[in-house]
């Protein structure tokens, strides 16, 4: 696996790979890599000759009070996944690569749709900083495809909607949600557990799930449920930031005859706020 830190220096490598036809997929992250973020490097692996995996903690979609400072940076043991994992290219810039005139001047991409409820809410600013710090990415990597995690529902939604209104030439691909075993969705944030908190933090899956079987059974009273769930959440010592049933395109409130729904939720822990969702048709 090559390790470039430059945005010139990876051009110039995937140079050769685009002259002689070979298909380029993408992977970007923000490191601290688990098995879910593997599992979106063999994804692309499946459809891709070379696969380019990046790892930036891009300050930009952090708000004030947020844990930018504190996230993980655990270059050498992703590096070691990542070469277990075949991938072929690992692009880790500094913030100066990536904002060469800072982050007060840097020009931004704003998507004007679903960008400013659920997680947007809670995290004024946030979308802008990933529509951007997205674009960029694809502008250096140029990939023919890009896989993400189905776990950020939403960030998935509106870079799927980014790339379709901006004409940028990347399938967008999303990969199922890995989960521990107590059905815990895989996720960074994690590690900001604490041992008496892990046992419990599978409760927005379970009441995600739970919402998905009244919904099955004939329930669409959306406001209850909602409700409902939150209480399950506060019930177990965890304050619940939004628990929404929503049309999966639109990310807005789902209607009684809507038959693609998303199930998404956030809660907050003592140190993290973890997100999770569930689909249905």
């Amino acid at each position: 696996m090559q390790i470039f830190h430059t945005v010139n220096g990876l051009r110039q490598s995937l140079v050769a790979a685009r002259s002689t036809g070979k298909r380029i997929g993408f992977v970007p992250t923000m490191g601290n890599l688990h098995d879910a973020h593997i599992a979106l490097i063999k994804q692309a692996q499946q459809t891709n000759d070379v696969v380019v995996c990046s790892i930036f903690v891009n300050g930009l979609q952090f708000g004030l009070n947020e844990d930018w400072d504190k996230y993980p940076r655990t270059l050498e043991a992703d590096s070691g996944r990542l070469r277990d994992a075949g991938c072929d290219f690992l692009f880790h810039p500094n913030d100066q690569e990536m904002y060469p005139n800072g982050l007060d001047t840097q020009t931004r991409v704003i998507c004007p749709t679903m960008t400013d409820v659920l997680c947007g809410a809670s995290r004024p600013g946030h979308f802008e900083g990933v529509t951007t710090v997205v674009t960029k990415l694809f502008n250096i990597v140029q990939p023919d495809e890009a896989v993400f995690g189905m776990k950020d529902f939403q960030q998935l939604a509106v870079i799927r909607r980014m790339t379709e209104d901006l004409c940028v030439p990347v399938v967008i691909t999303g990969a199922p949600i890995h989960r521990e075993p107590d059905g815990l969705a895989m996720s960074s944030r994690n590690s900001f557990l604490t041992p008496e908190e892990r046992p419990k933090a599978n409760q927005l899956y379970l009441s995600l799930n739970w919402i998905v079987s009244q919904i099955n059974a004939g329930n669409r009273d959306y406001k209850t449920l909602e409700k409902q769930a939150s209480e399950q959440i506060e019930d177990v010592g965890f304050r619940a930031d939004y628990i929404s049933v929503c049309n999966s395109k639109t990310l807005q409130m789902a209607a009684d005859d809507d038959r693609d729904i998303t199930v998404l939720g956030a809660m907050y822990t003592s140190g993290a706020r973890l997100i999770d969702n569930i689909s249905l048709n």
